[in-house]
């Protein structure tokens, strides 16, 4: 089978970096898969998972060194999609491109909350009623911080501070959902601290 995916050679050496912080890392591989849908776009998770005994109904795929563990039901959903690092000088961190976008009926499988008020308010509102629901299936919250001329600052808590993956999150899920439903919204900034993170995702991940 031909390659699902691509790896930037940054990216991969980020990741190789993540993954050289456990203790365990030669055993561990990255989990890569499709957790739901943002507007019009996927959302993703990412989390360093043991090789053995190899998950069930996946596929595993090399990219110097490391093992990406891509689930099959996602393999079509993924196909062509490159992590890489971000360009946004403000918000580095890992990014993953795909060109494969949900249809129609996955990208809306229910009625959005209706939203009134300010700026500030309306996305507080869709944090609050979408956002954080979606990523407290690892333990994640997100808090608004601050709303200034259509950026939007956000801390991110729980399973998402100090993880290596938040990127991912904040940039694949957070920004095209708050962007999608408050048009206004140009922009999103991670302000967490990162470093103090127990980055309990990965622990449970491995489990």
């Amino acid at each position: 089978m031909q390659p699902v995916i691509k790896v930037e050679p940054r990216a991969l050496e980020r990741l190789l970096e993540i993954r050289r912080q456990e203790p365990d890392a030669d055993e561990l591989g990255l989990v890569l898969a499709i957790s739901g849908v943002s507007g019009t776009r996927y959302s993703y998770e990412m989390a360093l998972m043991l090789l053995d005994p190899k998950p069930e109904g996946v596929h595993l795929e090399d990219h110097g060194g490391l093992t990406f563990i891509i689930p099959e039901t996602d393999i079509e959903n993924l196909r062509g999609a490159e992590v890489k690092m971000s360009r946004d000088l403000l918000n580095p961190g890992l990014v993953l491109e795909n060109p494969n976008t949900p249809s129609p009926q996955i990208a809306a499988p229910g009625p959005l909350p209706e939203l009134d008020g300010p700026i500030a308010d309306r996305v507080v509102q869709v944090v609050t009623s979408v956002i954080n629901p979606a990523i407290a299936s690892h333990g994640g919250v997100a808090e608004v911080v601050a709303v200034e001329e259509g950026t939007v600052y956000v801390r991110l808590g729980g399973g998402c501070q100090g993880c290596g993956m938040a990127t991912v999150t904040l940039s694949q899920g957070i920004e095209s959902t708050l962007t999608q439903m408050v048009p206004e919204v140009k922009k999103v900034v991670d302000v967490t601290d990162h470093a103090h993170g127990t980055n309990p995702y990965y622990e449970q991940a491995k489990k």
